[in-house]
């Protein structure tokens, strides 16, 4: 029965005037369990022929069948399928893979038929034994003389069966002694029922074989068989594995194995590729976190003024020059507003300035008046004594609560100030309580400040029937925006015209959030160039992998590794060094937020989980798309150029 049949199979190289015909009009037969021996010099075209007859190769024009099937109809990956299931290769300079040991370089067709780790493994092993390599399992390439490799590359020729093995020059690196050891193996083979094609130029050892058919100038000059001996086939193929997710898991794994070596194998140029994913990465979230941190201390100084508060003021807005002149808002208004069902409270503010005296201590201060529930609206806290309550402000109680830096000032031996009398603009007033210095919205920081009543304010200081601002503070449940709007209306008709303007804390944080993420993503967005930078280094780097590793891309061609295979490997390799970049850049970021955080107590750093995770799904989709196409160039690949390629 004929395994191989070809007809009329030409080959040219070049085009144009540099046009070759290498092999012209073959017609070949090969029959099952045949050892037949291609002779030829140099530049003959048996090595075409060879590649051709292994699927390696296509021809210019002609038919060729395998086992009945044409496979010029056959698709890039259904070559490929074939040379996996039918074909063993076993090449002049062994063609193993560096990176892996005696029993893995073996395994890995089985990869690509499906085949478990653990059935694949104990396999390779097997056949390992029994060329003589028991010993050798764990070897890698470089580890083994030349005939312990070409028994390597002999055994993987098997692994998935070898129903047809190739040879070519399989005894050219080695000694006399070697090579002879070899043909004696591959006619133990074809005693085995294998089907045995070698390609020499040397006579001796086309005379281990049954048939020799010789070639010159691309024409078969003669077809001499020697012997009639014909084995039925006693191996059985390896059966690949019936669980597709199985095999998809063991491929991927495989994938995933080779490009880890490739990473460590490489390590300084890895390294440099994954610099720029790092620094791109770590400036993406060090940037969020920058915008956290600053959002955050902004929106706690704007709480400091009041969460959820109105404040309302005379005149038109806070540029009206004629607003300190406006005498409009009134007790009688704070009141009204007190009752509205959509506020907790209202408490009218008056203040002025003068000169506070204790002792032989004379300094200028503000003096504040508010009702009982500023505090509580305003988030002032209390550090030592109390706040005036209800009763003071009913009562006209000339008390006072001081802040700790007018604390400070005034009461600097470190004596307690409760119960002490301050004078201020020659009134009396008894502290009762010492308060938190304000923040934001209130008087500067180096200012010395004081609380008292309202009540006490306007009558014993400043004798004014009018306040200078209301603070109300909206219930938890409405919408500020509407609770403005009603105030607005309320007071405009009971003043009979807008003679005021407010001023609404939620606002204020909707400005200042909205502002502070436009320049967040802004920044964002010129960090993100960075990380750009880096995809491209990702893709160049990624780029000359592929061109060194060449060679590595057309053995696994060769022994059944389709396109897909090819590709997944490279994009998984771009992908790991992007995430690795990533995890890194992470930590680099938490790094520069320690330092930050330890030298700066203006506002933190803070660090957004979603922002870190975020930022590794970027690293990762960078993999994906500048790895693309150096792993697409990589499936794309000519099996025996890049064979050739040294």
């Amino acid at each position: 029965m004929d395994i191989i049949r070809i007809s009329k199979i030409n080959k040219y190289f070049g085009t144009g005037e540099n046009r070759i015909h290498v092999l012209r009009d073959i017609d070949l037969t090969v029959t099952k369990g045949d050892f037949v021996a291609i002779m030829g010099q140099s530049g003959s075209g048996k090595s075409t022929l060879m590649n051709i007859l292994g699927c390696l190769d296509t021809p210019t024009s002609g038919f060729y069948n395998i086992n009945g099937v044409e496979t010029g109809k056959m698709t890039v990956d259904e070559l490929a399928d074939l040379r996996c299931k039918t074909f063993g290769f076993i090449f002049q300079r062994y063609n193993l893979l560096a990176s892996l040991n005696a029993a893995e370089n073996v395994a890995l067709p089985a990869v690509y038929l499906g085949v478990d780790a653990k059935t694949r493994l104990a396999q390779a092993e097997e056949i390992l034994d029994n060329l003589g390599l028991d010993t050798k399992h764990g070897n890698k390439p470089n580890e083994l003389s030349g005939g312990q490799q070409q028994r390597v590359s002999i055994a993987r020729a098997l692994m998935n069966g070898g129903e047809i093995i190739l040879a070519d020059e399989p005894t050219g690196a080695l000694d006399s002694k070697s090579g002879e050891n070899v043909m004696h193996i591959l006619q133990e083979l074809h005693r085995r029922g294998h089907t045995i094609i070698v390609v020499t130029h040397d006579k001796a050892i086309a005379e281990f074989a049954g048939r020799i058919i010789e070639i010159k100038d691309g024409v078969i000059t003669s077809d001499n068989r020697r012997s009639d001996d014909i084995y039925p086939n006693k191996t059985a193929e390896a059966v690949a594995g019936k669980n597709p997710l199985a095999r998809l898991r063991d491929r991927f794994h495989e994938a995933f194995k080779m490009s880890v070596q490739a990473i460590i194998t490489h390590k300084m140029r890895s390294l440099l590729t994954m610099l720029g994913i790092i620094i791109g990465i770590a400036s993406v979230i060090s940037v969020v976190a920058l915008g956290n941190g600053s959002q955050k201390q902004i929106m706690e100084n704007i709480s400091a003024i009041g969460t959820n508060t109105i404040d309302i003021y005379p005149g038109a807005s806070f540029g009206d020059r004629r607003s300190g002149r406006v005498r409009t808002l009134t007790v009688r208004d704070s009141e009204v507003l007190g009752q509205q069902s959509y506020l907790d409270s209202s408490t009218p503010n008056v203040s002025t300035g003068g000169t506070l005296v204790f002792g032989n201590e004379s300094l200028t201060a503000q003096r504040f008046g508010a009702g009982e529930q500023y505090f509580d609206v305003k988030g002032i806290k209390l550090l030592s004594g109390r706040f005036f309550d209800a009763n003071d402000v009913k009562d006209i109680a000339s008390v006072v609560v001081i802040d700790e830096n007018t604390r400070d000032n005034i009461f600097s031996d470190g004596q307690n100030p409760l119960g002490r009398v301050v004078i201020f603009n020659k009134k009396p007033l008894e502290v009762i309580g010492v308060a938190q210095r304000p923040s934001m919205g209130g008087p500067s920081s180096d200012s010395l400040s004081m609380w008292s009543p309202y009540t006490t304010v306007m009558a014993k200081i400043t004798g004014a029937r009018y306040i200078s601002s209301i603070t109300v503070k909206v219930s938890d449940n409405i919408n500020s925006q509407v609770a403005e709007q009603n105030i607005t209306r309320l007071l405009t008709v009971m003043h009979g015209k807008k003679d005021f303007f407010t001023s609404n804390s939620d606002s204020i944080k909707q400005t200042v959030e909205s502002t502070t993420n436009t320049m967040t993503l802004l920044i964002s967005s010129i960090a993100l160039i960075s990380l750009i930078v880096g995809g491209i280094g990702v893709m160049n780097i990624m780029l000359v992998s592929v061109t060194e590793r060449t060679k590595e891309i057309g053995i696994r061609m060769a022994i059944g590794a389709k396109q897909v295979n090819i590709m997944e490997q490279f994009l998984i390799e771009a992908v790991l060094i992007c995430l690795i970049g990533g995890f890194a850049g992470v930590m680099l970021s938490g790094a520069i937020g320690l330092m930050f955080n330890a030298f700066v107590k203006d506002f933190p750093m803070a660090f957004s989980g979603a922002a870190m995770v975020l930022a590794l799904c970027c690293s990762t989709i960078i993999g994906v798309v500048f790895g693309f196409m150096p792993a697409r160039n990589a499936s794309k690949l000519n099996p025996i150029e890049a064979l050739a390629r040294e």
